[in-house]
Formats: structure tokens, C-alpha cells, sequence
């Protein structure tokens, strides 16, 4: 049996490197108490503990945490392929233009981990919405209402490009 800890909370806000101006008392003493805790951590010959964390910045840990995690896996960002994946779970609820171009989506998009994706398609999102907001400041302008009530028109890839333009990705590609 094995028992399984998530603690990527703890890492990237608990867990960096210590020292510093902006370091608080508080934040310093949680962080010993935690390390002395794991320090103290112990199975029965039964059991055993796996303690797994995730972050997207292992550079700022502190150097007594990085010892203490004898295994390292380095997660690469997402090729075209994945990213097409991705961006495929990302969108399949969304109402998109007919013969979206998933495939040069994808490829514009190297260098993005998942999550940049997901801020890229929630900011493509909100480009419909923001252009209905506009309309109503102009009254003469509400011809794309149906009963009165505003139509969302479809997710197209310019919406896409915008907001990539707005926004980069996590890691920039040189």
C-alpha cells in the first residue's frame, strides 16, 4: 500500500529558497516546522510514503528541500502533437468556426505549456463576449441580438491570434 501526498501548494509557496527581504517570520518558522516534520517521517514495513510535488519553478527551492527529493523528473513543455491534444480537450465544448484549424493553432503556439494554453483559449473566449459589451455602449449597433438577447458568434482563429499576441507563453522560444 502506498500512500500518496500532493504538495504542490506547499512547493512553490512554502517551499523556496529562504532568506531575503521579502521573506515573513511566519512563512520561515512553517517552512522548518515542515522540514523537520519530513525529516521525521517514517513507514512500517507495510506501508511506504511517496511524497510527490510539481512546480513550475524548481530553481527558487530551497537548497534543504531539493535534498531532501532524491528523484528529480523534468517535464518537458508539450510538442505541436500534445498541444493539438490539448488544445482539442481545452475547446471541445466551445463553439468554434467551421474546419477550425486545430493543426496551425498548435503550431503557433510552440514554447506554451498546458496551462498557457488554457489562458490563451479563456482570453480567446472572452473577445465575443468583450465585442457584445461594445455594442452596448453604442445603441444603434445591436443588430446581432436576437430577440433582444445578444448572440455569441463563434470562436475563430483571429480571436486566437489576438489573444496570443496579448499574451506569450511561459517559456519564450529563441
Amino acid at each position: 500500500m502506498v500512500n500518496i501526498s500532493y504538495v504542490r501548494p506547499v512547493v512553490d509557496s512554502l517551499l523556496g529558497a529562504r532568506g531575503g527581504s521579502f521573506e515573513h517570520e511566519a512563512t520561515r518558522r512553517m517552512r522548518n516546522e515542515f522540514m523537520a516534520a519530513w525529516d521525521g517521517l517514517r513507514s512500517k514495513e507495510n506501508q511506504k510514503i511517496l511524497i510527490l510535488g510539481a512546480t513550475n519553478r524548481p530553481f527558487d527551492l530551497d537548497d534543504a528541500v531539493i535534498r531532501r527529493l532524491p528523484r528529480r523528473i523534468y517535464v518537458d513543455l508539450p510538442d505541436a502533437a500534445n498541444r493539438l491534444k490539448i488544445l482539442k480537450i481545452i475547446l471541445a465544448r466551445e463553439n468554434l468556426e467551421s474546419e477550425f484549424p486545430y493543426e496551425n493553432l498548435a503550431n503557433a503556439t510552440d514554447g506554451y505549456s498546458g496551462s498557457d494554453l488554457k489562458n490563451l483559449c479563456i482570453a480567446a473566449a472572452y473577445r465575443p463576449v468583450q465585442e457584445i459589451l461594445e455594442e452596448e455602449k453604442e445603441p444603434e449597433s445591436l443588430g446581432s441580438r436576437k430577440d433582444g438577447i445578444p448572440v455569441l458568434r463563434p470562436l475563430t482563429v483571429d480571436d486566437f491570434i489576438q489573444s496570443k499576441a496579448k499574451r506569450g507563453g511561459a517559456i519564450s522560444c529563441i
